[in-house]
């Protein structure tokens, strides 16, 4: 397949619609603030594996609803994939690369909002004399502090919208995929009540062609906004106290645990010698720990972690 054939311009042009989409419906459901955009670009450096390229950071800090989110679109190249890269496909090793992805996190102040991340990708692995390798890859998922099963059911229905056009088999694949990558294994639990996750996503996997696995990137994408504006919306204005926000903080420490030891973007991006701002922006801002912490029994802190181990949410809940 053809460079052409693979056209990344379309995959670009997409990604930064998606990411002005997303601010600006964020935006209007915070009502009090904006997103701010950073441009910024990278020449290569000696020891930083050269990466080039460039993207467009969107945060906003201190809103009446967000009191911190991220909405990061960037688009580098480097001379060879790092090994977080090829972990899983070693024939790689030593081959250039284009990574261009929208990848972001919204961290609500009311403790009833839950966090949400997404992330949709493009990997295109070059070599002199052969055909590029590419593959997509991405999902949402989404991390409760005080959990309610409309949320849940809601955030789950999209995702499966989002994986139906496809095949019946999608949703149940990648939701599983989601569970296991969003696992603390020093917890013992999953970061939050799942969604989607894939990656390696080429015409290998379900024999798409590029358009068609391009396809798949755009309907992940428009389910995010779908699945979780209407959850902010709901719970925005709902009364807290000093308790509420206190487990917040707490449970923030989880995202922040699983963000620097396994997301595998964050891990990339540090090992490319990425830009640490937006690498890091996914981190809250505010997060404490407590040790050996265990909430008293029957009160609502000790709800959530009934709904930290996988479950078939569309079933069980209903």
């Amino acid at each position: 397949m053809s460079a052409t054939q693979i056209n990344i311009e379309a995959v670009k042009d997409y990604l930064l619609s998606l990411q002005d989409d997303i601010c600006r419906q964020l935006a209007e459901e915070d009502g009090s603030k904006d997103f701010i955009i950073d441009e910024w670009q990278r020449e290569g450096e000696e020891g930083v594996m050269q990466l080039t390229g460039g993207g467009r950071t969107r945060v906003m800090e201190e809103g009446a609803v967000i009191e911190k989110g991220g909405v990061n679109f960037s688009h580098v190249q480097g001379k060879n994939l790092p090994p977080s890269a090829t972990a899983h496909r070693p024939e790689l090793a030593g081959r250039s690369f284009q990574a261009l992805g929208v990848s972001l996190v919204i961290h609500p102040r009311n403790p009833y909002v839950p966090t949400s991340h997404a992330n949709i990708r493009l990997f295109v692995a070059e070599k002199a004399g052969e055909e590029p390798v590419w593959w997509f890859g991405g999902g949402f998922d989404l991390t409760p502090y005080y959990p309610n099963d409309e949320d849940v059911i809601h955030w789950h229905e999209q995702s499966k919208s989002a994986c139906e056009p496809f095949g019946a088999e999608i949703y149940p694949k990648y939701k599983a995929w989601c569970d296991e990558y969003f696992y603390l294994k020093h917890r013992d639990e999953t970061r939050g009540v799942g969604g989607l996750f894939y990656d390696d996503l080429n015409e290998a996997t379900f024999g798409w062609d590029f358009d068609k696995c391009f396809e798949f990137m755009q309907s992940v994408g428009n389910h995010y906004i779908k699945a979780y504006r209407p959850i902010v919306a709901a719970r925005k204005d709902q009364e807290y106290g000093e308790r509420q926000r206190d487990f917040q903080l707490y449970r923030r420490g989880r995202y922040a645990e699983f963000n620097l030891a396994f997301d595998r973007g964050t891990i990339f991006g540090l090992q490319t010698g990425g830009r640490t701002e937006s690498i890091l922006m996914s981190m809250p801002p505010l997060v404490t720990w407590k040790y050996n912490y265990q909430p008293e029994p029957g009160t609502e802190e000790a709800r959530i972690y009934d709904y930290l181990t996988p479950k078939d949410w569309l079933n069980e809940l209903k």
